[in-house]
C-alpha cells in the first residue's frame, strides 16, 4: 500500500476545504443558514429568551450596554451569550477557511456615528432587521410597517451608493487588531459567568461593575450554554454564507440578485413553522411581546436604521460577524451601537410597549437628516 505524501494529503485537505467553502457560498448554503436561524431563534424563546426575540442583535447589544452600566434601565441589563457566540463563531470560521484578515481605516468615526444612529432607529421600532423578520414569523403584524420602513431606508441608501457614496477603503492591519473584538467577547463571557459585584450604590449595597436585570426582558434568557452554542453555530454559518438581511434587500434593488434574499425567505418560513409547532404563534397587532402599535414610528425608526446600516455596509448581524473575522471598521460600528443603546435609554429615546417615547421621534428625524447629509457629502474622490 502506497502512503500519501504530506504534499498530496495537504492538497486533498485544501480541496475539501475549498469544496465546503463553495457550498456555503452557494444558494443552498445561504438557505441552510436561514433555516438554522429560523429554527434556533424560536427555540431560544421557548427556552427563556423574551417573546419574538430569540435573536435580536440590536436588543442584545442594548442589554449588554445595560449590563456594563452604559445605561441604567434596570429591565434591560444582561450580557447576552448569543452576541459572544456570533463573534467567536465567526472567528473560528475565518480561521478554518483562512479568511482572518485584520483590516481597518475606512472612516471609523463615521461608522461609529452610523452605529449609534442605527441603534436609536432600531430601539424606536424595538428590534433589528432580524427581529423584525422573527416578529413577523411569530404573528406580530406591527413588524410589517417596520420591514417596509427597513426596505425604504435601504432603498434610500442604494440611491446614495449609486450617487457615489463611499466610506473609503480599509487597509491591512497587524494581526493584533483582529483579535481585539474576540478578546473583548471572552472578557464579557468571563464577566457573565463570574458576575463580579464589588462596587457599591448610594445605599452601600453591592452593585456593579456588571448589572443584571431582576425583572423585565433582561431577566428573560435561555441557559448560557444553549445561548452560547446557538451563537457559535450561527456565527460560523453566517460568516461562511455572508448572510445579511440588509445586503439581501440592497442586492435585490441594485442588481435584481436573489442570492442573499433566499436566506431571508428561508428564515421567515422556517421560523413561522417552528413557532406554530412550539405553540408560539400569536397573530395580531395588540398584545405582542416587546412591541408597540404606532405604525408611523415603527416605519420611520426602521427607515433610519435601514439607511444607516446600508451606508455602513451591512446589517448589525453582518457587522458583528465581520468584527469576528478581523474587520476593525465593523468593530467600531458595533461599539457605536453599544454607545447608541446607552444614549437611547439615558436620553429617553427608546420606545416601550406603550409606544414611542416623547423624544424618540425627534431623534429619528435628526438621525435621518444626519444620514442624508453624510450620503450627499461622503463621496469617493476620483483621481485622474
Amino acid at each position: 500500500m502506497i502512503e500519501q505524501t504530506p504534499v498530496l494529503s495537504k492538497a486533498k485537505d485544501e480541496s475539501r476545504i475549498s469544496a465546503i467553502a463553495r457550498f456555503f457560498l452557494s444558494r443552498w448554503g445561504i438557505i441552510l443558514t436561514g433555516v438554522f436561524v429560523g429554527v434556533l431563534a424560536p427555540i431560544l424563546v421557548k427556552q427563556g429568551n423574551p417573546g419574538n426575540m430569540g435573536i435580536c442583535v440590536a436588543c442584545f447589544n442594548r442589554d449588554i450596554a445595560g449590563a456594563l452600566g452604559l445605561h441604567r434601565a434596570a429591565v434591560v441589563q444582561y450580557i447576552r451569550p448569543e452576541i459572544i457566540g456570533f463573534v467567536l463563531g465567526s472567528l473560528v470560521a475565518a480561521l478554518v477557511f483562512r479568511e482572518f484578515r485584520p483590516r481597518t481605516g475606512s472612516s471609523p468615526i463615521i461608522r461609529f456615528l452610523l452605529g449609534m444612529l442605527s441603534m436609536i432607529g432600531a430601539l424606536v421600532f424595538l428590534g433589528c432587521p432580524w427581529r423584525a423578520l422573527l416578529r413577523l414569523s411569530g404573528g406580530d403584524w406591527n413588524a410589517i410597517l417596520g420591514i417596509l420602513g427597513l426596505a425604504a431606508g435601504i432603498g434610500a441608501g442604494v440611491f446614495f451608493l449609486r450617487k457615489g457614496f463611499s466610506l473609503g477603503r480599509a487597509h491591512r492591519a497587524p494581526h493584533a487588531l483582529g483579535w481585539i473584538m474576540p478578546a473583548m467577547m471572552i472578557g464579557l463571557l468571563i464577566m457573565l459567568l463570574a458576575a463580579p459585584q464589588f462596587g457599591r450604590d448610594a445605599a452601600g449595597n453591592l452593585a456593579g461593575p456588571v448589572f443584571f436585570s431582576a425583572a423585565g426582558p433582561g431577566s428573560q434568557h435561555a441557559a448560557i450554554g444553549l445561548s452560547l452554542g446557538a451563537g457559535l453555530l450561527i456565527g460560523f454559518l453566517c460568516q461562511r454564507s455572508r448572510f445579511c438581511t440588509v445586503g439581501a434587500v440592497r442586492d435585490l434593488i441594485m442588481f435584481r440578485d436573489m442570492h442573499l434574499f433566499n436566506g431571508i425567505l428561508a428564515l421567515v418560513a422556517v421560523a413561522f413553522v417552528t413557532n406554530i409547532v412550539l405553540g408560539q404563534f400569536n397573530s395580531g397587532f395588540g398584545g405582542q411581546p416587546l412591541s408597540h402599535s404606532d405604525g408611523l414610528w415603527n416605519f420611520a425608526g426602521m427607515v433610519l436604521a435601514g439607511l444607516a446600516f446600508t451606508l455602513a455596509g451591512g446589517c448589525p448581524g453582518r457587522q458583528v460577524f465581520l468584527s469576528g473575522e478581523g474587520d476593525g471598521d465593523a468593530a467600531v460600528f458595533v461599539i457605536g451601537m453599544l454607545v447608541g443603546a446607552g444614549v437611547a435609554h439615558n436620553f429617553s429615546l427608546a420606545s416601550s410597549g406603550a409606544g414611542p417615547s416623547p423624544y424618540g421621534p425627534g431623534a429619528v428625524v435628526l438621525g435621518l437628516i444626519i444620514c442624508v447629509v453624510l450620503g450627499l457629502t461622503m463621496r469617493e474622490k476620483v483621481t485622474v
